[in-house]
């Protein structure tokens, strides 16, 4: 599939309900490694703007360095972890590393386990969750040192916020639509590494350790949004019947979905730059996120790890800094070819990218998981802009519902991909904004190498 642009009018319909509501129009972007090849036209606002350093400063950027100090400060929005790493531990890393003038190199964590064994020292008394259990390579040594893989940081509701947005010649949001309200989450800091996925492989697979599976698959009806509606989870929209309906959570019929044998994560997926970050045994890569991973895997392994896909809102609430409708994630500042703000352009490791999918080798143009120290986002979550696309739990619409209250898009009625966000590793600077949408076909075993995934879970 091209790069094509799809741009609905208004609809009307009749929907009942809470608050997903009326239809309104809005651009859409499908996205695919072969159009990232070329490029994206720049915005308005960066025609003619070179790609530089990333390491300068603005006013905004201080402001989202001080609102991450004061939560971390405060221990209210930065947040503690009821897993992950303590309060001292994630509150205090959103400070430091989303300060926005620091450098960062892909070397700055370690892809391998190092004297990170057992059992994080940042973990609190709380459970674990299974994907960080057994200790190690990706699994607790994220974020350059000794942090778990799994730490997860409150996202604080502060108000509506619009989902669409353009950002000034100052930095600030203009132009704001389609406003949305999400309650308050825990969102995981780093992506899904390759270490925390091989244990949900060693689990799927049972005790045959031959790719035969099915160990686990999860309970139908599990993975629901559970803190919201007294449990019912996620109001539906479009609502097409009499009555508020609500999320379904795991569909039984999504179980035959759930086949990551190292043959569908290496030899079956598409790849224009032979990118997998998959191998056979635990080597060199486990932190490194996991790609080529389908919907269903996605979504099942968050289950399985305590939590569920977060949906498209809560995916941009989170990465725009919510209310504060972010340029990046980090602020104003023009990500750099030096990969210190965000994975994207093929720049990393070297720096010597073209800005697109083109100048990529291979799995060399992937980071550590967290690398990028410095493009932490308002709560201190790391690689929200490029390194992975990330699934999101809706299907993809070309048109947005408002008003949109802790909603959804949760059927496939005209729908036949699924949302994607963040932008890769290989793609151009303007698929990393916040606002960028982009889908993905969710079928089984229809994997791509510059996709992967982040939990969320109940705050």
């Amino acid at each position: 599939m091209g790069h094509v642009k799809v741009t609905l009018v208004a609809l009307a319909l009749a929907l009942a309900g809470s608050g997903c509501n009326s239809i309104v129009g809005v651009d859409v972007v499908f996205a695919d490694a072969a159009a990232d090849a070329s490029g994206d036209a720049a915005r308005p606002r960066d025609a003619g703007r070179d790609v530089g350093s990333g390491s300068g400063s603005s006013t905004r950027d201080a402001t989202v360095d001080s609102a991450r100090d004061a939560a971390s400060e405060g221990g209210s929005s930065a947040g503690s972890s009821s897993w992950g790493s303590s309060a001292g531990s994630s509150g205090s890393s959103a400070g430091s590393s989303g300060s926005g003038g620091g450098s960062s190199s892909g070397s700055n964590a370690s892809s391998s386990g190092g004297s990170c064994s057992g059992r994080d020292a940042g973990l609190d008394a709380g459970p674990t969750p299974p994907s960080c259990s057994p200790g190690g390579a990706g699994m607790t040594n994220c974020g350059g040192g000794c942090e778990s893989c799994c730490t997860t940081l409150d996202v604080v509701a502060n108000g509506p916020f619009d989902r669409t947005y353009t950002s000034g010649a100052d930095g600030g949001p203009t132009g704001g639509a389609d406003p949305a309200t999400v309650s308050s989450f825990k969102l995981d800091k780093y992506l899904v590494t390759v270490g925390r996925f091989r244990q949900f492989v060693a689990a799927w697979d049972g005790s045959s350790g031959l790719d035969g599976g099915p160990g686990y698959e999860p309970s139908p009806g599990s993975g629901k949004h559970t803190h919201l509606n007294g449990g019912l989870g996620l109001a539906l929209g479009p609502n097409v019947d009499a009555g508020q309906r609500y999320e379904s959570g795991w569909l039984a019929s999504d179980d035959d979905s759930i086949n990551p044998t190292t043959y569908n994560l290496i030899s079956n997926c598409t790849t224009t730059t032979n990118a997998t970050t998959w191998t056979k045994v635990a080597g060199t890569q486990e932190n490194l996120p996991i790609n080529c991973v389908d919907w269903a895997e996605a979504y099942a392994f968050c289950i399985w790890d305590g939590g569920f896909l977060p949906t498209e809102a809560e995916w941009e609430y989170a990465a725009a800094g919510g209310s504060k409708e972010l340029e990046y994630p980090w602020g104003a500042t023009p990500p750099g070819a030096d990969s210190g703000l965000a994975i994207f352009g093929c720049y990393y490791p070297t720096g010597q990218g073209d800005g697109s999918a083109g100048g990529c080798t291979g799995v060399a143009n992937i980071a550590p998981v967290g690398a990028p120290t410095a493009g932490a986002g308002l709560w201190g979550h790391l690689d929200m802009a490029g390194e992975m696309y990330e699934w999101n739990l809706d299907w993809f619409r070309a048109t947005y519902l408002t008003p949109w209250n802790d909603c959804a898009y949760l059927s496939d009625a005209g729908a036949s991909n699924r949302l994607i966000r963040g932008g890769y590793f290989g793609g151009p600077e303007a698929r990393i904004l916040p606002t960028y949408r982009a889908g993905a076909d969710p079928r089984n075993n229809n994997r791509r190498d510059f996709i992967g995934l982040r939990c969320a879970r109940v705050p």
